[in-house]
């Protein structure tokens, strides 16, 4: 199974890319496909030997439905997706998709306005001024324009209610609440408690019937901060450079997602409803639901909610096909990240044969285990980091091979070392079994995958979004199975050439960096104590009850023994045949500080039969991933996969356990790595804001963090002794975790191959780390990058977990989410950040002191403002009863939708014992939730919030960043980013070469 790394793939989750000219479905064989019609007389679709039982509707106006089951909790994955993204954006407004996307959020001439007739004519008015300020070429005559468009804005907001479409949603127990745009899609996303199906539905019904461009410019300069950080995103810049270069007269490379800065300073209201009225139409759309549904009767609502929006003509641009690439293009991104490289090939879409083939030849390079990448490079440390990964969209694709280069090795000598790789594909110079391997890692992903709610909602909406035919998805996998060795061998002979884009990422200044002024904008009025005529009806609805559902661990977790006494907790897999097996130690890198270095060593090494790589391949072949880590007191020896050989996938772990030999070579290459990814990780600003700067604002100079290994003690260590560390772990007290099937079989295969001394050693002492006093000082960092970012930290009372309900209640309402009082105040109402929340953060542990957090992240310019407003709210709990209810509700929704499975019942389990709890707490925390007041939150927020002492955690440009203003909060101290990790000061790399 591939696995995905930061920086790189972070951002792909929400940037994809499709495009389409008018198409229609792409069909396979009617024989695969069924056609059916309920009692009711809705017709739908199924699918040949569909794993995830879809029913597909298509309603008379052209809505798609797609309706999947998933029983294993009472909760519903609803998608609402419309076929329109990016790449339909006018030249001229680029961001205009993304821009509409933030504004469906603001309601409807229903949802979100006190008088729809007076903002109205306000609202046309500032549309009106927008289109002025557009055309208006004057400095000085924009400025005036904007002035304006404030004015009008403070009068509008007087009739709007800010955020009653989240209030909703919430109160609904919805989950995950958010939306994302990429270049041909756009899509709604809440995961709702079944017993809510018919109020979600009347919401969405309202929500997309028309569009109202409320609190317009309040969104639009936090859309803007969502641009800074996109700026201060290295990955997202090389990944744009990359479709610059593939795609140089198609949207997808000549237009971004977030769209241009100056198009974003000038918008235009009637090209956003110019384009909403053109795409977001019934068939351009599509509803997904899958989860705990009743088919029939969840089609005949969902027709009710949309089957009388009308139907229209729709047509999706096409564009001019690229020119193929003669000779390689080479780009160049600057950032104050770690260098790395990425070279792509552009390759057919969707649905061709490119899309097979590439897929297959994506993974012989790189499948986290056995890849040529990851066993030539990865495995003999020749690169730092080095994978591959793929996109497939309507028009076009790409495969992309990325690595990052060791000390003294240039992008350059990294990127000759993953060409060398294709050449083997096209040499033919790998295993003819490697290929049945992929195949069979594909499909034990899918079956993970459609385990998983979500995740086959996503599947089906990708299926709609790229016009394609879901039997064509579900015989994907099956399919592959027809391309020979040769096939791969040809095609990468005809494709792989010196047709690629080569995108260098080098450390160093960004010379394109848009830097804007602080527009000054009015706060606007909230209002959050109104409610429109909508939800006071909305309110007024009734949901069935839906009872919460607790765990009784003693009879979720079975527990047995193997014959030498070894204890072993149980829980069956009751949905496939794959398992998870773990090993635990009860002791970590707290306990004995080389154990984590030691286990991070022996993923590199063989054993007198089998080389690193022979150990690495003969796992991949039995379809296993094994795994061996040590975090700060546990440390996990464990495998996954395939029921069927757990035995032959526990015999392989153990001969790698006890037989690993140590080589000198390899541990010195291990080294370099180590001190490498110190430097790299220092480069990353979130690494050193949320690990650096927090560590250091709880523990001072004595952390966990901190206590590292100098040069020279990594150097002077023995392989040899760290290998017989990992061995000597099994001499220690120990414990074991089996999910799957057959117990039996399983504690034979433990029995038969973990062999174990009579008596086993205790552990040794821990270590211990002492938090310290909170208060009166400003840490700071400074680093290249257009926004600041900061975290205020103020240390607790020790955890209790009599203090969990309010906890859980304070955070809805007041610190998290879009309709909480943070989120509100900062970002709605002043625009002064993309980002903004706090929470109060209950321990982990008994006898550990809980924190209370808020973090901010916005234009450097706004700091000292957007301070203020967090510490104003900080001080002093805005009190809404109609926002506290809903809080409370949604609370309460939630707790009874959330269902404990699988694994979780176990690992859940594990966390309540850390905290000295012996079963599910979530019932006293539902029983005390139904009775508070807000006189009981507020008494919360003033014990335990109220007058605490921070503090202040800060990354950003010191060029820009208000040093005088971050004075006022405290004694300022900046520091030096290798002091703040305890690394040793940069050397010149070739110092830190063995």
């Amino acid at each position: 199974m591939k696995k995905f790394y930061a920086p790189f793939f972070l951002l792909f989750a929400t940037i994809a890319f499709v495009s389409c000219g008018d198409k229609e479905e792409k069909q396979t064989e009617e024989k695969d496909q069924f056609q059916h019609t309920d009692d009711a007389g809705f017709s739908y679709e199924t699918f040949k030997e569909d794993p995830t039982g879809l029913r597909l509707y298509t309603l008379d106006n052209g809505l798609k439905v797609y309706l999947g089951k998933n029983e294993e909790e009472p909760k519903i994955q609803t998608l609402v997706a419309v076929r329109a993204g990016s790449t339909y954006d006018p030249a001229d407004n680029t961001g205009l998709a993304h821009y509409l996307e933030h504004m469906v959020f603001k309601g409807t001439s229903e949802i979100g306005t006190q008088d729809w007739e007076k903002e109205q004519v306000l609202l046309d008015s500032i549309s009106e001024l927008y289109e002025m300020h557009k055309a208006a070429t004057d400095t000085a005559e924009k400025e005036d324009l904007y002035r304006q468009i404030d004015s009008v804005s403070q009068k509008a907001s007087e009739y709007s209610i800010a955020n009653e479409y989240d209030k909703m949603v919430a109160s609904l127990g919805a989950e995950g609440t958010n939306a994302f745009t990429s270049n041909e899609q756009t899509v709604y996303v809440n995961k709702i408690p079944s017993n809510e199906l018919d109020k979600w539905l009347d919401v969405e019904s309202e929500r997309f019937s028309n569009l109202v461009l409320r609190l317009f410019h309040t969104e639009l300069e936090a859309v803007y901060e969502e641009f800074n950080r996109g700026q201060d995103s290295d990955g997202r810049k090389q990944y744009q450079a990359t479709l610059e270069g593939l795609f140089p007269t198609h949207p997808y490379g000549t237009q971004s997602t977030i769209g241009k800065s100056e198009h974003l300073k000038n918008p235009s209201m009637e090209a956003i409803h110019n384009y909403f009225d053109k795409y977001y139409v019934p068939n351009n759309m599509a509803v997904v639901l899958v989860g705990d549904i009743d088919f029939d009767s969840t089609i005949k609502k969902v027709n009710d909610a949309f089957g009388d929006y009308e139907k229209k003509e729709i047509t999706h641009p096409t564009f001019p096909e690229e020119q193929p690439i003669t000779a390689p293009v080479k780009k160049e991104v600057f950032g104050p990240t770690s260098e790395s490289i990425y070279v792509a090939y552009r390759t057919d879409g969707i649905g061709s044969k490119d899309e097979k083939i590439v897929t297959l030849i994506d993974y012989i390079l790189a499948n986290s285990q056995a890849g040529l990448i990851d066993l030539d490079l990865n495995q003999q440390q020749k690169v730092q980091r080095a994978s591959s990964f793929t996109n497939f969209n309507n028009d076009y694709g790409f495969h992309i091979l990325y690595g990052m280069p060791k000390a003294n090795q240039s992008l350059d000598e990294v990127k000759k070392l993953l060409l060398a790789e294709i050449d083997k594909i096209k040499a033919g110079d790998f295993e003819d079994w490697l290929v049945d391997a992929v195949i069979n890692d594909l499909k034990l992903s899918e079956i993970r995958q459609y385990e998983n709610a979500s995740s086959t909602a996503y599947a089906y909406m990708d299926a709609f979004v790229h016009f394609q035919d879901w039997q064509s998805r579900i015989d994907f996998i099956e399919s592959l199975k027809s391309i020979t060795k040769e096939d791969l061998v040809n095609y990468a002979n005809e494709h792989y050439n010196n047709n690629y884009v080569a995108v260098y990422k080098r450390k160093g200044e960004d010379p394109n960096i848009a830097k804007v002024e602080n527009p000054g904008i009015t706060p606007v009025k909230l209002n959050r104590d109104k409610q429109s005529d909508f939800l006071k009806k909305f309110n007024e609805t009734e949901s069935p009850a839906l009872e919460p559902q607790y765990v009784d661990y003693e009879k979720a977790i079975e527990n047995t023994e193997t014959e030498n006494g070894l204890p072993v907790a149980y829980i069956e897999n009751k949905n496939n045949d794959l398992f998870n097996l773990y090993i635990i130690f009860d002791m970590g890198q707290d306990n004995d500080k080389e154990l984590s270095l030691a286990a991070g060593y022996l993923d590199y090494l063989g054993t007198k039969n089998l080389s690193p790589e022979e150990v690495k391949q003969e796992f991949y072949k039995l379809g296993i991933n094994y795994f061996v880590s040590s975090g700060n007191d546990k440390t996990y020896v464990g495998l996954s996969g395939l029921k069927e050989n757990l035995g032959e996938g526990l015999a392989l772990l153990e001969d790698l356990w006890q037989n690993a030999e140590a080589d000198q070579e390899t541990y010195d290459k291990y080294v370099d790595q180590i001190l490498k990814s110190r430097q790299d990780n220092k480069t990353q600003k979130g690494n050193i804001l949320f690990n650096g700067l927090m560590n250091y604002g709880k523990y001072g100079e004595d952390s966990r963090l901190r206590n590292i290994y100098t040069v020279a003690e990594l150097k002077q260590k023995k392989p040899e002794e760290l290998v017989q560390k990992i061995k000597d772990m099994r001499n220690y007290k120990q414990r074991i975790f089996y999910y799957g099937k057959d117990l039996e079989n399983a504690v034979s295969a433990i029995e038969t191959n973990h062999k174990l001394p009579e008596n086993l050693k205790d552990y040794p002492e821990a270590k211990k780390y002492e938090e310290q006093k909170t208060g009166g000082k400003v840490f700071f960092v400074d680093y290249d990058m257009v926004q600041a970012e900061m975290v205020f930290l103020a240390k607790g009372e020790n955890f209790d977990a009599e203090k969990m309900a309010a906890t859980e209640l304070f955070n809805t309402y007041f610190g998290s989410g879009l309709s909480s009082i943070v989120f509100q105040e900062i970002r709605e109402s002043k625009s002064l950040a993309y980002s903004a929340y706090s929470a109060y953060q209950m321990a982990r542990e008994k006898d550990k002191p809980n924190y209370v957090m808020a973090y901010i992240g916005t234009q450097a310019n706004k700091m000292p403002q957007a301070v203020d407003a967090m510490m104003e709210l900080m001080t002093d709990m805005p009190e809404a009863e109609e926002q506290f209810q809903s809080a409370k509700e949604a609370t309460l929704k939630q707790i009874a939708a959330d269902r404990i499975t699988k694994t979780s019942i176990f690992w859940n389990f594990e966390s309540l014992k850390e905290r000295g709890l012996d079963h599910d707490y979530r019932q006293e925390m539902y029983n005390t939730i139904e009775k508070m007041t807000l006189a009981d939150l507020k008494e919360f927020f003033n014990n335990n919030i109220k007058g605490e002492e921070y503090n202040i955690l800060v990354i950003g440009n010191k060029k820009d960043v208000n040093m005088n203003a971050l004075s006022k909060l405290g004694k300022v101290k900046e520091l030096d980013v290798d002091y703040l990790f305890n690394y040793e000061k940069s050397a010149p790399e070739s110092e830190l070469k063995m």
